[in-house]
């Protein structure tokens, strides 16, 4: 079996699509295929890209040619982006990407109740966190509004250490109007969305009313992300290896 065939067979094992990540730790698996070479993980990466076989869903998230009129609604649906639940669904897709990198960070990482059996993947959004219920981490009304917050990273000491909120389609005023009551926790704030709002976003961040957290909250895009979320899958898969 080639290397191509490999990805393959593991994409076809997941339905048909997948993540970078996921083929990181399944084509490898594949029996009867040759790797040799020090970077699989860049092979993989350029095999998507060039195969005609394979198409781009959204970064980092991959398909079959073959198997595009057959994908999960939740996934199919994030090639409309322009469309309602498109958007909706393309906001899923982040909040759990980071809710995974917080698990594989060592972190309890957690997602509001509502969002909870939100669609992720094929899979309920639940399943990319590790964390139930919040932490009783400080006064109630903190916790609270804490509570609806995308995703929480907590430490070791069930302390917040990162807070992020995704802002797709909608304004960034609410977010920043939570991290702004949250100020008083040594924990960093994240604005994840598209690259092509951040001058939205610096001018919202520059209102005087923001001027006590405005050097603390970082504007994320979704590539970085990607390249983050990959870094870390790549970590945690080398460690499982050997």
């Amino acid at each position: 079996m080639r290397q191509y065939e490999a990805v393959i067979k593991a994409m076809e094992d997941n339905g048909g699509y997948a993540t970078l990540s996921y083929l990181y730790e399944n084509a490898l698996k594949v029996p009867g295929v040759e790797w040799r070479t020090k970077t699989p993980f860049a092979s993989i990466r350029r095999i998507v890209q060039e195969r005609p076989e394979f198409f781009r869903i959204k970064p980092g998230l991959w398909a079959l040619v073959e198997y595009k009129d057959r994908l999960p609604s939740d996934v199919s649906a994030l090639m409309k982006e322009d469309t309602e639940k498109g958007m909706e669904y393309t906001h899923y897709y982040y909040q759990g990407l980071i809710a995974e990198m917080g698990v594989m960070s060592g972190k309890y990482s957690f997602v509001p109740r509502q969002d909870r059996n939100r669609p992720y993947l094929g899979r309920k959004l639940s399943s990319a966190a590790n964390l139930d219920d919040i932490f009783d981490f400080g006064y109630e009304n903190m916790v609270k509004k804490a509570s609806t917050i995308d995703v929480i990273w907590f430490n070791e000491r069930k302390m917040p250490h990162s807070f992020f909120e995704v802002e797709h389609s909608t304004d960034f005023h609410n977010s920043l109007l939570k991290f702004f009551e949250l100020q008083d926790y040594c924990a960093q704030f994240y604005i994840v969305s598209d690259n092509n709002r951040k001058r939205e976003f610096e001018s919202k961040i520059s209102l005087s009313a923001f001027g006590p957290i405005r050097k603390r909250v970082r504007f994320v895009d979704y590539e970085q992300v990607l390249r983050l979320y990959n870094v870390e899958k790549k970590r945690t898969s080398m460690i499982s290896m050997g």
